[in-house]
């Protein structure tokens, strides 16, 4: 599989062009199903992994732990570590337990983040991970004490490379630049919910907002920053007459870009979620796409958008339908 690289102010971090998310590895995805999957990611080239100190606690049963655990025992029994990237998360966990959500997560302060990175190490069964995530934005922490905290992490041989999900262009930047001033090793990966589809105007994501322009083209001129994309297949609604539309994307501009999409996908004797894939990777900035899939049959759809060449005259018609 492609590899792309990751800065981690030195000579980089390499990981596979496709990220596998686990969110419902644990929970509503089983073990046996989980580990085939994981598996088939590995012997293919796979390399970056995905989870958090959060996945899934809203499922019925769920605490947050399932997945890191599963993740855990899968990498020991397949002694795997060191042949993977592994990423998770801090700071979205309800806290107390099954308070409201997200007015009561845990946050950022230096207190939860170092106390939640070492249980995530100890769940995971590493001594450390490759990329730490602040997973949603916490302003009753001050920036330059969540950028400290996470510098700390790296210096201390704990994280690789820092990064942030669900945060604003603008939180971004200003952490970075904080970072920089400090000589602190700064946020160089950021995680957004993103697609082909443009959401409609207004729409409410809650904590987990679509990637705005403005962080699309901050990336464009930062090119130690990598993007990635979560939610890219819309939970199977680019494919499957069973899954409706999200409400925040159905709207009449997604009406003209499936057409195009769908007339793509044609042309290439692909599924429209493979042409997503490929859109996404190829971009300017390119995203790596983190994939949520729960079976063998649908990760192998996905690898398989890694071989698909969609030429200048069908980007240009995707991008401007």
């Amino acid at each position: 599989m492609e590899t792309r690289m990751l800065s981690d102010g030195g000579s980089g971090l390499g990981v596979s062009a496709l990220c596998l998310g686990t969110m419902y590895f644990g929970t509503t995805v089983d073990e046996e199903r989980a580990f085939a999957v994981l598996d088939r990611f590995l012997d293919a080239g796979g390399t970056f992994i995905d989870t958090a100190n959060t996945y899934s606690f809203w499922v019925p049963g769920g605490t947050g732990v399932e997945s890191e655990e599963l993740l855990g025992r899968w990498l020991a029994s397949r002694k795997a570590r060191d042949r993977v990237v592994l990423a998770t998360k801090v700071g979205a966990l309800p806290d107390p337990p099954g308070a409201a959500w997200p007015e009561h997560a845990e946050g950022l302060s230096h207190e939860v983040v170092r106390a939640q990175a070492e249980a995530s190490l100890r769940r995971l069964g590493t001594d450390h991970v490759d990329v730490y995530y602040a997973h949603i934005e916490d302003r009753r922490t001050p920036l330059p004490d969540t950028v400290a905290t996470f510098a700390s992490l790296v210096t201390d041989g704990l994280v690789r490379v820092t990064g942030c999900s669900n945060h604003a262009a603008w939180r971004v930047a200003q952490a970075r630049e904080i970072a920089h001033a400090q000589g602190l090793p700064g946020f160089t990966c950021v995680q957004q919910r993103h697609t082909y589809l443009r959401p409609r105007p207004g729409a409410e994501f809650g904590a987990n907002p679509h990637i705005s322009d403005e962080m699309l083209d901050y990336a464009r001129s930062e090119p130690d920053l990598t993007v990635l994309g979560y939610s890219v297949l819309l939970s199977g609604a680019y494919t499957r007459s069973d899954r409706p539309l999200p409400e925040q994307y159905d709207h009449e501009d997604s009406r003209r870009r499936l057409a195009v999409l769908n007339d793509v996908a044609d042309e290439l004797g692909a599924t429209p979620n493979q042409v997503v894939l490929a859109w996404l990777l190829g971009g300017d900035p390119p995203v790596l796409p983190v994939l949520g899939v729960s079976s063998v049959t649908q990760l192998d759809e996905c690898l398989a958008a890694l071989d698909l060449p969609l030429d200048a005259d069908q980007r240009r018609r995707l991008n401007t339908a």
